[in-house]
């Protein structure tokens, strides 16, 4: 088959692919299968109950060898488990989690401490020991009730604002100061040892001053010998805004140099104007692939989760006017560019043999995983549209 590789500067080589077939057919590989082969954990999504009775959209969620990390979108956030002061409602969370283990999927849990708060939170009068003593209880029951059930907790996300990088203002910082990251977080692993524990956050690939406080972050629990495992880069980004693939992966390194893995954790890239044009649609490629190539360069970088998969149930529309088609399937189910970028991207960097580039290995072996490292800057960034002679 020869094919055409697209690269980030725009130049097209022709080159003659063999694909090799290892236990699927192209046709049953997906995101997550590919992801894996190429050496990484997971390919994700987000998703919750209330797309459960959608049956076109759970033949593709329910499908491992497209996902396999699961993130409930709104289920496990405080507002939803514990709407009212000392009651808890699991159930939600748990259909997410059942479901998710039925299909053979992992679960990161997202999310502990975060800004989406039940009133009887959000509107009490507080002291700086009752919110603690409230904090830390909330943490420690609903770490326990999933213990063994995540392979990560969101443990505080979007905790510094944009503007100058300093503590976004919450019911948090008002009444603990910044001693509430470090608080939640040993208490998170007090509840569960075992589940990797992740800062979050969104812009820390667009802003560099955002990026340096959750590196001092990092380095400030490290110092006090509190768990952190992983930062994740939350990748709402906006088509033709969206840094390039070195510079994703420099993002990255700067936080696995510190010894924590990282992942792309709820990652949509929006149109800012609709409806896309061929050209957005097809800068929007680029960008994914750049992105989804970042995470392939960065040995831990562990993983890329969708925020939904689907426009159809996308949270940009309604938060951003005139914004989105942001994800990779349209509205009605159809695969767009990005998705086809993505694809042969990780089929490039898993099982695919270029005979004019003289590439091999399975993905697999070292030799496979640095199938894109070393043809690097050929593939560049890549966008790889694959376009049948």
């Amino acid at each position: 088959m020869v094919s055409r590789l697209l690269a980030s500067d725009g130049t097209v080589t022709a080159a003659t692919v063999t694909t090799t077939t290892q236990n699927a057919t192209q046709e049953e590989d997906g995101l997550n299968s590919l992801m894996v082969k190429a050496g990484k954990l997971y390919f994700g999504t987000a998703t919750d109950v209330n797309n459960f009775a959608d049956v076109e959209y759970q033949a593709i969620v329910s499908n491992k060898n497209m996902f396999g990390m699961i993130t409930a979108e709104n289920s496990m956030k405080w507002a939803a488990i514990q709407a009212n002061e000392g009651k808890y409602s699991f159930a939600d969370a748990e259909q997410v989690v059942a479901k998710a283990k039925a299909n053979g999927q992992q679960i990161r849990c997202h999310t502990l401490i975060y800004t989406q708060l039940p009133p009887f939170v959000e509107e009490a009068s507080w002291t700086n020991e009752t919110l603690i003593a409230t904090m830390q209880t909330y943490i420690k029951n609903v770490v326990q009730h999933f213990k063994g059930e995540c392979y990560a907790w969101d443990v505080v996300i979007e905790a510094f604002g944009d503007s100058d990088a300093s503590y976004r203002d919450s019911i948090f910082y008002r009444y603990i100061g910044p001693a509430f990251i470090p608080i939640a977080f040993s208490a998170a692993a007090a509840a569960d040892p075992d589940a990797k524990l992740y800062y979050s956050d969104f812009n820390l690939e667009v802003l560099p001053n955002k990026a340096a406080a959750v590196i001092d972050l990092v380095k400030d629990l490290q110092a006090r010998r509190i768990k952190i495992d992983g930062v994740g880069f939350q990748g709402h980004l906006v088509v033709g805004a969206t840094p390039s693939r070195i510079s994703l992966a420099a993002s990255l390194k700067q936080f696995t140099d510190l010894g924590v893995e990282v992942a792309f954790t709820g990652v949509d890239i929006r149109h800012n104007s609709l409806p896309a044009s061929d050209t957005a649609l097809n800068q929007q490629a680029k960008d994914y692939a750049a992105l989804a190539g970042s995470c392939l360069d960065v040995p831990k970088c562990v993983g890329v989760t969708l925020w939904q998969f689907t426009d159809k149930y996308s949270w940009v529309p309604n938060s951003m006017k005139g914004k989105g088609d942001a994800l990779l399937w349209t509205s009605d189910y159809k695969t767009k560019p990005a998705y086809d970028a993505v694809m042969a991207l990780l089929r490039a960097a898993s099982n695919t043999t270029i005979t004019n580039g003289t590439v091999t290995g399975d993905g697999k072996s070292a030799a496979g995983r640095v199938s894109l490292n070393t043809m690097g800057r050929f593939l560049g960034a890549v966008l790889s549209v694959w376009l049948l002679l």
